[in-house]
């Protein structure tokens, strides 16, 4: 069966397939790419699969680059998202693209292979060398791991130094920065695990998950559940009744779900929490507006550890 990322993907390539082939018009809808920076430098452009890349791509470039964030909608989901002759246009031009992969964003891959591009293309789960463990499913959703996006940062701004050599002590610079932040952010998730470590908590997808393990914490959700949430397929009944027992139960701290996807179970799910008087901290898988990467998920490390230690 294929996953809720890939089926994405499927349809997206059929969309975008169909659009190009039957027109070049207007491309003022949803689906549009938005640039995040508008300088052109030295004619150097980025283009990101997810405003939460775009964020990255922007710190490093700074105004050397034109930044553009296909999916960039906070109040979207991200699933729902149809490719354009816009986002063809953009990564076309571009000479860095950065994907999350494994599975998460395969339209970009099909839209690169369409347009001829010889754009140098950064996979995060590629880089952040993480495997699925025997027998499970890799959580492609990395970006929620510091030390990947570190890791991004980094293979961004060599690329970046190589097609710009001019702009390299600025990339340089701009690097040291944006790693001062992140220590910054892992300082503050070290320091919080002495109060999150071993506390029970339950997810809708495992969209948070690494920064779930980061900070030490339990996760008691059935693993058919958020399977079932993750793949937009029925949750069987008695999967779902142990569920709504962790809250019940009071078996767990807080519930973290994802704000941009919902079903009638993930609102089952969050009607037991309110009820059982436990915390829900919402997270998403793109940027809100006028917020950073670093900002971001230092917001999510504080609302999870506020939850946990209520």
């Amino acid at each position: 069966m294929l996953s809720r990322r890939s089926s994405l993907a499927l349809a997206t390539a059929l969309t975008a397939a169909l659009t190009l082939g039957a027109c070049g018009g207007d491309d003022t809808g949803a689906g549009a790419a938005t640039a995040g920076a508008t300088a052109t430098g030295d004619g150097l452009s980025v283009v990101a699969s997810t405003n939460v890349y775009g964020s990255v791509a922007q710190s490093i470039a700074g105004d050397a680059a034109t930044v553009t964030s296909i999916i960039d909608d906070p109040s979207a989901d991200p699933h729902s998202y149809e490719a354009s002759t816009r986002t063809q246009l953009e990564l076309s031009r571009a000479t860095v693209v950065i994907e999350n992969g494994g599975g998460y964003d395969d339209f970009v891959d099909t839209m690169l292979d369409s347009a001829g591009s010889d754009a140098t293309v950064l996979n995060a789960v590629e880089i952040s060398g993480r495997t699925a463990a025997a027998g499970e499913e890799l959580n492609e959703h990395v970006w929620y791991d510091v030390e990947t996006v570190r890791k991004v940062a980094q293979q961004l701004e060599a690329t970046l130094a190589q097609a710009a050599p001019d702009d390299a002590p600025a990339f340089a610079e701009n690097l040291k920065t944006f790693e001062a932040g992140l220590d910054t952010l892992q300082q503050k998730v070290d320091a919080d695990r002495a109060t999150t470590q071993g506390r029970p908590v339950a997810i809708t997808e495992p969209v948070p998950g690494y920064l779930l393990d980061a900070l030490g914490t339990t996760n008691r959700t059935p693993e058919e559940f958020s399977e079932a949430i993750e793949e937009e397929s029925d949750v069987p009944v008695d999967v779902l009744q142990q569920t709504l027992a962790l809250f019940t139960q009071q078996q767990v701290r807080a519930l973290v779900y994802n704000a941009q996807t919902t079903s009638p179970q993930t609102e089952q799910v969050l009607q037991a929490a309110k009820e059982a008087g436990i915390a829900a901290v919402p997270v998403t898988e793109t940027l809100p507006e006028g917020e950073d990467y670093t900002t971001w998920m230092t917001g999510n490390v504080d609302a999870i550890t506020a939850a946990l230690s209520a």
